[in-house]
């Protein structure tokens, strides 16, 4: 029973990257089946700038997530991160499933469905945006007073300043 949790994580992000790097050839090779078959006028540059993000973001998260065995004993030496963490691999995650469903409606309406994806940098400006503005909240009341910051203080602090602040007894 040892590294339990470190031999489950392993095997739930083998079969993550595998169901990935199968639906990712699937869907590639079914737009290239499709564009020959029926000799759709395909702009190459536009596929391979718009596929690209997504192939490098896969080929990353294979090297992040990836486990490590041991050649000797099979053991496992390292079990890769966490492919459901929050944050930036959540938002690569995000891209590459957008890409996917740009890829499926490229090969269904055309070589004009790729202007679905800009949506990917809306998102991330709305992403950083809400970020910023989340940390320019956070930040606001780190600086002066409370009266200039607009904190209040309550009754209570209130009445103690009034009679001269806390007072300690000593036994």
């Amino acid at each position: 029973m040892a590294q339990k949790a470190a031999k489950s994580l392993a095997s739930k992000n083998a079969a993550t990257l595998n169901r990935t790097h199968q639906i990712t050839v699937l869907l590639h090779s079914l737009f290239w089946v499709l564009h020959f078959v029926f000799n759709r006028p395909s702009a190459l540059l536009r596929y391979i700038l718009l596929t690209l993000p997504a192939l490098g973001i896969e080929f990353y998260l294979e090297r992040l997530g990836r486990p490590r065995y041991s050649p000797q004993d099979g053991s496992l030496k390292q079990s890769g991160e966490d492919m459901s963490a929050k944050g930036l691999t959540e938002y690569m995650w995000d891209v590459t499933y957008w890409t996917w469903g740009c890829l499926v409606a490229a090969c269904v309406f055309g070589d004009r469905a790729w202007w679905l994806y800009l949506a990917v940098p809306f998102w991330s400006v709305y992403l950083l945006w809400t970020t910023f503005a989340g940390m320019k909240k956070g930040l606001a009341g780190m600086g002066g007073s409370g009266e200039a910051s607009g904190e209040t203080t309550s009754k209570r602090q209130q009445k103690l300043e009034k009679r001269g602040g806390q007072r300690v007894q000593h036994r």
